[in-house]
């Protein structure tokens, strides 16, 4: 694989990140399916299918948090180190679309981004073509690979980014660290659905591992080391992004069910179908226990793991999650997460405009309605 070209003119990377790493993906993937395509073609529409996955959507957060901290512990977006880290950082989305393909064969999804999910897709494509055997087999045993693919070329991406060895070697940890952490998520969010633990500190756990580390803390952490910062910058930006990754976390539980199909991109209360044991269940079913809401609790713990579920059930389960007060208490806790994560941000001393930057994606964050 070719060493990679600069981004391009670095002046702006402030201010249109999100387009320079696009960039960087591409052509990344570019270069990296090259030499694949040509030996086996065959392979083609599983690279194809990963590219398309990358640039096709995403909200770019992981880098992004990993960009502001670098900038925040002092990296200069005009110096010669800019493109090297902004290449660094992109290879996080690699992992992320790991962690959504295999997500959505692991929750048995057909939808993301308001299209079919990889399984589905090469299911469909076995189906077309009349291959032999099982098309659902086959789309699970494709999405299995080209998530693994992602995964194997996030490292490469990581590890040819433009950096001197030192620089890179420094970052390392939070790389190795985050790895472990989103597979551990995973396998701790199933182990949770497997074994039925309907209670919210078995909940927290996923969150706290799962999202928190993995989207805010991990990156946060990279970034800064990238930058040499040491513990007195980065155990605060840890503890900032504990706290914003669980409400980031706690806004998700609650768009999975009440969030608009059209916003959103997934099937009304899919959380629901899928089993997910969230915070904003484990309250519902916890509230409803205490007030002796027999049948809000029924219509809840019902729902949880259904795959028929009907809308108007899941209109159900919020008219119920809404009555023993699960919502209103899942907000305070997004607000209050929120807060302890803003004071911790601004009592951490970082450079720049990432202090700004920092909390306006806070915001967006624990805000947001997709």
């Amino acid at each position: 694989m070719s060493e990679p070209e600069p981004t391009s003119d670095h002046a702006d990377y402030d201010r249109d990140l999100p387009a320079h790493l696009d960039r960087a993906l591409a052509g990344f993937l570019d270069r990296a399916g090259t030499s694949i395509r040509a030996t086996e073609p065959v392979f083609g529409p599983a690279v194809d299918a990963l590219r398309d996955f990358v640039l096709g959507g995403g909200k770019r957060m992981r880098p992004t948090f990993a960009w502001w901290s670098w900038r925040g512990a002092g990296g200069d977006p005009d110096g010669p180190r800019a493109a090297g880290v902004l290449h660094a950082v992109a290879s996080l989305e690699l992992i992320q679309a790991c962690a959504l393909v295999h997500d959505d064969v692991l929750d048995s999804s057909d939808s993301r981004r308001g299209a079919p999910t990889v399984h589905v897709a090469f299911a469909a494509r076995h189906a077309e073509h009349g291959w032999l055997g099982s098309p659902a087999s086959f789309g699970l045993a494709a999405a299995v690979l080209i998530g693994d693919l992602a995964l194997a070329w996030a490292d490469d991406m990581f590890a040819e980014s433009p950096l001197p060895a030192e620089v890179l070697t420094a970052a390392r940890p939070a790389w190795r660290a985050m790895r472990t952490e989103v597979l551990a998520g995973q396998y701790l969010d199933v182990h949770t659905q497997a074994t039925g633990d309907a209670s919210v500190e078995a909940a927290l756990r996923v969150d706290r591992l799962k999202t928190a580390a993995y989207t805010v803390q991990r990156p946060l952490h990279l970034g800064a080391a990238l930058a040499g910062a040491g513990p007195e910058l980065i155990d605060p930006l840890m503890s900032f992004g504990r706290d914003l990754g669980v409400a980031f976390q706690l806004r998700d539980d609650l768009l999975g069910v009440f969030g608009d199909p059209e916003v959103t991109g997934k099937p009304a209360g899919d959380d629901l179908r899928e089993g997910k044991r969230t915070v904003l269940l484990a309250l519902g079913l916890e509230r409803a226990r205490e007030q002796g809401r027999t049948a809000d609790h029924d219509a809840i713990a019902a729902a949880i793991g259904d795959p028929a579920l009907t809308v108007a059930r899941v209109d159900r389960v919020r008219e119920a999650l809404t009555a023993v007060g699960a919502v209103a208490e899942v907000e305070r806790r997004i607000g209050e997460l929120r807060d302890s994560a803003l004071a911790t941000l601004r009592a951490a001393g970082l450079t720049g405009p990432a202090t700004e930057r920092l909390t306006e994606l806070t915001v967006r964050a624990t805000q947001r309605t997709s």
